[in-house]
Formats: structure tokens, C-alpha cells, sequence
């Protein structure tokens, strides 16, 4: 064999060594990536208070929780992917909504662009004021003006949160899991379904130092509309065990 031939030959064994390292990195990467996408299992468990371990505790593996597959990220101009929410629940029986609102560190990192701030807040901190807005049909004999924002038409009700969030981190992403009783706003949840005037129910989403509900929103997702089919959610195991556990 040839010195020619030899250096070739070990020329091209480096070379399929090299591209085997690389795809192997290639897929290491998409697998990390993958994994970071994944949210936390423990943000994804059913949050308990008080109201739903009652109606648990009534009805048992009968809880109705519905949900609707909707846009689950902002797609705005000025919100592009800014914000998703990636777990919206509706409990009729419980009058409560629950949702897992998450968001990219580069989103922090826009919001200093767009407020002009001379800091960025921590990660920690509660950056966001998140609500669900309840859109409900004052005229259901006439669909031709549910889209409007008239008030005429449609009523809207702003519903807050129950209690603090209950917030984790990943390496890229920040979670916070909201409830929100809706009861508290005055309204039935069940009721509105059943009649079939609940238009719409979105959660809005303001800069915590700049909140003005007459105002639009720095990022807007829709949970639930009255033209989408909505499905069923069943209780996991892991919704079960923190239900059994509450109070105990």
C-alpha cells in the first residue's frame, strides 16, 4: 500500500469521525431541547384549594374538567411568542379555570426593549398580571354581533386570581399556575356553558407596572371559544394523589 493510500485512508476515517461527533451532538442537542420544552410535571398537576376538594370529595372520579385546543402561543406583532399558555382547565362544577401561563427568558429581555427599563427584573419576580376575561352574550337570539365588543352585545368580566401563583423555572422558561374561582366575580361558570352565552374566555396578560385594563393588553391568548369543540381532561394520578392530600 502506498503513503498516498494509507493518508487517505486515515483522512477519510477522521473525516466519518467528525460527522459522527456531529450528528451525535445534533441529537444530544435536539433531546436536551426536547426535555427544556417539557414542563415541570409538578406545574402540570391540578392546583387544590378548598373548593375543588369539596367538589371532589363529592362527585370523586366524575370532576368534570374540560379544555379546548386553542392558540397556545401570542402571535401578535408586537408579542410575537412572547407569551403560551400550555394547560387551560375548565371546572364547570368547581365555577374555577385553571391555567398554566409560561413564558421565555427572552421575553423578559423584550420587555425591557419595549419599557425602555434601565433594569430587567428578576426571574423570580412577579413580572406579569394575568386575569381571564369572560366574554357573555347579551343578545343570544341575534349571533351576527358576537365578535363585537359593543357593549350592547357582549358583556365582559374581568376575573383575578385566587391566590398567588405557584411559579418554577427550567433552564429557558418561567411557569406560573394560576386558579381562578370564578365565583368571585359573581358569575357561574357551569350556568354560562349550559345557556350557551359564554362567547369567549381569554387571559390577558399586563406588564405588572403598567396595568390598565381600559387599555389593550401586552399579550392576549383565547382559552375558549362557543364554535370549538371542547374536551374532556380525566384526573392523572399524579391530580389524584394532590387532591386525596389536601387537608391531610
Amino acid at each position: 500500500m502506498s503513503r498516498a493510500t494509507r493518508i487517505w485512508k486515515r483522512t477519510g476515517r477522521v473525516l466519518k469521525l467528525i460527522v459522527a461527533l456531529v450528528i451525535t451532538f445534533v441529537f444530544a442537542l435536539l433531546a436536551w431541547r426536547i426535555r427544556q420544552d417539557r414542563d415541570p410535571r409538578e406545574m402540570t398537576t391540578l392546583s387544590v384549594n378548598e373548593q375543588i376538594h369539596r367538589v371532589y370529595t363529592e362527585n370523586g372520579e366524575n370532576l368534570t374538567i374540560l379544555t379546548q385546543e386553542q392558540n397556545t402561543i401570542t402571535r401578535g406583532t408586537n408579542n410575537y411568542g412572547y407569551f403560551s399558555v400550555t394547560q387551560d382547565l375548565l371546572l364547570p362544577e368547581v365555577n374555577q379555570i385553571q391555567l398554566l401561563f409560561r413564558y421565555n427568558n427572552s421575553t423578559i429581555r423584550a420587555l425591557g426593549t419595549d419599557y425602555n427599563l434601565s433594569e430587567l427584573p428578576a426571574r423570580e419576580s412577579e413580572i406579569y398580571d394575568v386575569t381571564v376575561l369572560l366574554a357573555i352574550d347579551l343578545t343570544p337570539d341575534d349571533v351576527s354581533d358576537n365578535a363585537s365588543n359593543d357593549p350592547a352585545s357582549v358583556r365582559f368580566v374581568r376575573v383575578h386570581a385566587s391566590a398567588a401563583p405557584t411559579a418554577a423555572q427550567s433552564t429557558l422558561y418561567n411557569y406560573r399556575r394560576f386558579v381562578f374561582d370564578v365565583g368571585s366575580s359573581g358569575e357561574d361558570l357551569a350556568a354560562l356553558m349550559d345557556s350557551g352565552l359564554l362567547l369567549a374566555i381569554y387571559a390577558d396578560v399586563y406588564y405588572n407596572q403598567d396595568i390598565d385594563y381600559d387599555k389593550n393588553p401586552y399579550g392576549a391568548l383565547c382559552l375558549y371559544d362557543y364554535k370549538t369543540k371542547t374536551e374532556t381532561v380525566k384526573l392523572t394520578r399524579h391530580d389524584r394523589k394532590a387532591l386525596d392530600a389536601f387537608g391531610g
